[in-house]
């Protein structure tokens, strides 16, 4: 069981946000099922204008999320974050002076208790990279506890932007879910969606924020893989050893008047392994080339990891 609880907040009384509740709304389309359009998260969504969302409201939905021992609990928020010297805030619809919003210490207090195997927080407002963080009281309260993972739009100290109906930092999520961050086999996974979002934000951007505290790999959402698993396992039958060569000759190639059937679609099946690093053609600059001159392929490093994982049946 996978639950996520997604908030999207534009309606603030003092400071209405545009593009909020568009988020949120992208964001469940897409954690709701995997790429093959089997379920992946239920979703619960609070949104406003059309749902309250108070502090208590907040706080109750959280601790709700984080209650039970489901393999994977995710809470995304957007909307206005806020930080002051007692520490960041979630800030809800009701928010007054003295009484901003929802705790960041709070929410990751409830993570922390969480017996959910897997927990991820993804927080895209201003200074969300305030959770996770040492308060000025000095508490320890910024110790993750195992299995929590926390991606924010911003540092601490910065304001997460909005631009064309969209938060610039969710926009990249959105993207890096329908398949930018997607290992080969599919997966992705939330240091993977670190990675792809900080790529694409410059040293004079805002700065995405990633804290973690995992010892075993966890999906957030499966695409379909760049090579087709039974493809991929094939891997140890074209070279018997990671050191191997695998020899070429002009029968590989299906333009060529001694063109091999069987040699053919092997060749389509390097030049898939080839198109996402796992193999490289020897003494020639295109795989085309050294089939032609009857040179060779190997793996190269990406390649030997997963000649390991099918060689231990681990693929």
């Amino acid at each position: 069981m996978r639950k996520a609880l997604i908030v999207g907040i534009n309606d603030y009384p003092n400071s209405p946000l545009d593009a909020c509740v568009n988020d949120a709304n992208a964001i469940r389309t897409l954690l709701e099922s995997h790429g093959d359009g089997s379920p992946n998260f239920g979703v619960k969504m609070m949104t406003s204008p059309s749902t309250s969302v108070t502090r208590s409201t907040l706080k109750e939905a959280i601790e709700n999320l984080f209650s039970s021992d489901s393999d994977m609990a995710l809470l995304y928020f957007s909307g206005h974050g806020y930080i002051k010297s007692t520490g960041g805030y979630l800030v809800t619809t009701d928010t007054k002076k003295y009484d901003e919003g929802v705790s960041m210490d709070e929410v990751l207090a409830i993570a922390n208790k969480s017996k959910a195997k897997n927990k991820v927080i993804i927080l895209d407002c201003c200074h969300s990279g305030a959770l996770g963080s040492l308060n000025i009281s000095g508490n320890n309260i910024a110790q993750l506890a195992e299995g929590l993972s926390v991606l924010t739009a911003s540092r601490d100290s910065e304001y997460a932007f909005e631009t064309n109906g969209s938060g610039v930092f969710t926009s990249l999520v959105v993207d890096a879910l329908k398949g930018g961050a997607a290992d080969i086999r599919g997966n992705i996974s939330p240091g993977s969606l670190y990675a792809y979002v900080d790529e694409a934000l410059g040293a004079w951007d805002q700065r995405p924020i990633f804290k973690t505290n995992v010892s075993n790999f966890a999906s957030l959402r499966n695409v379909p893989p760049k090579v087709p698993l039974e493809t991929m396992r094939k891997i140890t039958i074209y070279f018997n050893t990671p050191e191997a060569e695998h020899n070429l000759d002009p029968s590989y190639e299906d333009k060529e008047k001694s063109a091999i059937e069987e040699n053919v679609k092997i060749f389509k099946d390097l030049q898939k392994f080839q198109s996402v690093g796992l193999v490289v053609p020897v003494d020639a600059e295109f795989m085309y080339f050294a089939a032609l001159n009857s040179k060779s392929c190997r793996l190269t490093a990406l390649g030997y990891q997963y000649w390991r994982l099918v060689n231990e049946n681990k693929l």
